[in-house]
């Protein structure tokens, strides 16, 4: 009679589910801190607080200032920048002290959020939650959230150049793409643990078509990262029309002498350039609603839709507004939710050939 190993025992069993159930928790955290992060990231960009801290202090710059003493060195340093002295002079102590807090509490925030990424890795890779292949790709998360902060800092570095007044376009791009591409890593990493759901037979092209939609949802959020990067929400606010014209003429799509400049930093194309890609992604997603009529995924694809619809009115509104505060958060957060449900309905749309459960894959 042979002994029962330690791994077929109850209790072995019963440990590694409530270790796989903490770790689903810890995935859905980490996904909602990122959405929170994004929106305040939303708000320090829309308050014009991003530059207001000059210096990049990982570990000593999680203190905020705690004399006054501590805010004149800090008002100095910012007094001496471009956007100061171009933008913001003569503002007062207490005008600055408001932008500080705003991008003081959005670097303490991504400091939480590395820490609990950090603090979790360690304690399901010693708990041996997850080990091989899982352990590589949850650590290769960890890598890619280090450079979305760095690519934060490159970003910020770059508002603080002789002559800038705000961030490059294209760096703050980067960021909010990379802060993406992380949050798919976690949509899918948690769905393969089984957080949305098990996964529904559809074709292979409905597959690929759900993918498709992934990757216009990120491309659009790119576009409008340029937009916001450009300020170009705060000019043509009509809609359907562009000053009176669907499109808008050639010379003012082309006003930069260096040609791919304009795709980046001319405001009349950056801004033609997001509309054309909602018009484009709207387009994707009620096609694939359309097609996917009848099948298991139908209730999912049509949610997809309606949230890009929703997300395109929420558009529309921002910009006939002059973007509001309120209304440019609420079109960022809404972008991380379509996104967030574009992913899911991907992961949960699987190839006729691939029916299986969903994987625990160590």
């Amino acid at each position: 009679m042979s002994v029962m190993s330690l791994s077929e025992t109850p209790v072995f069993a019963r440990a590694q589910a409530r270790g796989a159930s903490a770790f689903r928790v810890w995935l859905l955290a980490l996904i909602a801190l990122v959405l929170i992060m994004v929106t305040v990231g939303g708000a320090t960009r829309l308050t014009g607080s991003g530059l207001s801290i000059t210096e990049w202090k990982p570990i000593t710059g999680a203190l905020p200032p705690l004399s006054a003493a501590d805010w004149a060195k800090e008002f100095d340093l910012y007094r001496a920048s471009p956007q100061y002295k171009l933008l913001n002079q003569g503002m007062s102590l207490g005008e600055f002290q408001f932008i500080y807090w705003w991008e003081w509490g959005h670097r303490q925030l991504g400091r939480f959020i590395g820490l609990v990424m950090l603090g979790g890795f360690l304690a399901f890779w010693a708990a041996r939650v997850i080990t091989g292949r899982m352990a590589m790709l949850t650590f290769g998360l960890g890598l890619l959230l280090a450079l979305q902060g760095t690519i934060g800092w490159i970003m910020v570095a770059s508002g603080l150049q002789p002559g800038m007044i705000a961030v490059a376009p294209v760096k703050l791009t980067l960021h909010l793409t990379f802060a993406c591409l992380f949050f798919i890593g976690l949509v899918v990493m948690a769905a393969h643990w089984g957080a949305f759901g098990a996964r529904r037979a559809a074709t292979n092209g409905l597959s690929r078509a759900a993918w498709a939609l992934v990757l216009a949802v990120l491309a659009q959020i790119a576009l409008g990262g340029l937009v916001a990067g450009s300020k170009a929400g705060f000019t043509y606010n009509t809609w359907p029309l562009m000053d009176g014209a669907l499109v808008p003429p050639l010379e003012n799509l082309t006003r930069n002498p260096v040609f791919w400049e304009n795709f980046v930093d001319n405001p009349t194309l950056v801004q033609f350039n997001h509309r054309l890609g909602a018009y484009l992604l709207l387009a994707l997603a009620i096609w694939h609603a359309w097609a996917a009529r009848g099948t298991a995924v139908a209730k999912m694809a049509g949610m997809v839709a309606a949230m890009v619809l929703l997300q395109g009115v929420l558009g529309i509104v921002t910009l006939l507004l002059v973007v509001p505060l309120w209304a440019g958060l609420a079109h960022q957060a809404m972008a991380m939710f379509v996104l967030l449900t574009a992913v899911v309905h991907a992961m949960r749309t699987a190839p006729e050939t691939e029916t299986r459960p969903v994987g625990r894959a160590a």
